[in-house]
């Protein structure tokens, strides 16, 4: 029927219609060959897998995979699988990883900028605080971490001292051997006349059990999961500091993907996902403190106005060795730190 209807139809439409079915077939040949190839990323964390933030990073690669319309697949290797928590920046770079949360402050000196934001006393919270150290951070990320793709950055909810005693005043620190959470807060231990044992989130419980370690900076709910409540049961409750992460990827898988793939990657790597990801674990860490209170033999306890203002003092000179430090690196350690502050606190989320 179709034929014998063609047979009728005038001549010049009848070539339109076949010019226009050979294009549509020519264009459905290009969309065929254009379509964006598989991608498998390794996302690597070395928290347990239990941990609050693995289901925030698992939920980024899902929604990866979402948006590309399933071109790009993940799986998340928890648990230091794929490698231990000091070596994630350089399994990012060298490819062991695709996609690998990092701790900048495992590395004294590697990244002076980010550092910066591992001072004590400058973030309140995680949520706000997440967002606004992307947002600050993206202006300097190309060149401090320029081995990799930079995705986002965040901090955890604001940590403090565990120990196995109360700590009052910061003279006490004098003299113990504290695990630092980073290079940053192990520069305020030598400050304040302690020694910095150096170990990993996984292995600081082991530290301070066998006595190499006296006290830890950690935050709240980790101190739980990683059992750090079992050898400390005294805890400062102020925001001391917070920690500075990155999510970041091989520079070579992201270059090897399509345009339509790396767009995939790139909105999601923004300030926006930094806040999700940060807000994830924020509330698990907040929890952490009334879990810990309500703990038989814990002492969770508060500075007075006094205490708190001679924390500040006796600290106060970190600034100035990061300044010098950052400075050597070739930033502009003022023009840094007064960017730092102010997005802190247009987000919202400084002390």
């Amino acid at each position: 029927m179709a034929h014998r209807l063609c047979n009728h139809l005038p001549s010049p439409l009848v070539r339109g219609l076949v010019a226009i079915g050979a294009t549509i077939g020519m264009l459905a040949a290009v969309s065929a060959s254009a379509q964006d190839k598989p991608v498998a990323l390794k996302l690597s964390s070395w928290v347990p897998a239990q941990h609050a933030l693995n289901p925030a990073l698992a939920a980024w690669g899902a929604d990866l995979t979402k948006a590309s319309g399933g071109s790009i697949t993940t799986t998340l290797f928890p648990s230091e699988q794929l490698g231990k928590a000091f070596d994630h920046y350089d399994m990012a770079k060298d490819g062991i990883a695709d996609v690998a949360y990092v701790n900048p402050g495992y590395q004294p000196g590697r990244f002076p900028v980010m550092a910066g934001a591992g001072l004590p006393f400058i973030f309140a919270n995680a949520k706000g605080g997440s967002a606004a150290i992307d947002a600050w951070y993206r202006q300097y990320a190309a060149k401090e971490m320029k081995d990799v793709k930079f995705c986002f950055a965040f901090v955890h909810d604001p940590g403090t001292f565990h120990s196995k005693k109360k700590l009052l005043s910061p003279a006490e620190v004098k003299g113990m051997k504290v695990r630092p959470a980073t290079s940053t807060i192990g520069q305020m231990v030598t400050l304040l006349g302690g020694t910095n044992v150096q170990a990993s989130a996984p292995e600081a419980r082991d530290a301070l059990e066998r006595g190499v370690a006296d006290a830890i900076t950690f935050p709240w709910g980790s101190t739980i999961l990683f059992g750090i409540d079992k050898v400390v049961t005294f805890h400062m409750d102020e925001p001391l500091y917070t920690t500075p992460f990155v999510w970041v990827m091989n520079k070579d898988k992201y270059e090897a993907m399509t345009a339509a793939q790396k767009k995939v990657i790139d909105d999601h790597c923004t300030t926006e996902w930094a806040e999700k990801v940060g807000s994830a674990w924020a509330d698990f860490e907040f929890a952490g403190r009334a879990k810990l209170a309500a703990e038989p033999g814990h002492t969770v306890y508060k500075l007075a106005p006094a205490e708190l203002d001679a924390w500040r003092k006796a600290i106060a000179p970190t600034e100035a060795t990061w300044a010098e430090g950052a400075t050597k690196a070739g930033y502009d350690a003022k023009a840094v730190m007064e960017s730092l502050r102010s997005t802190v606190a247009k987000y919202k989320s400084g002390l």
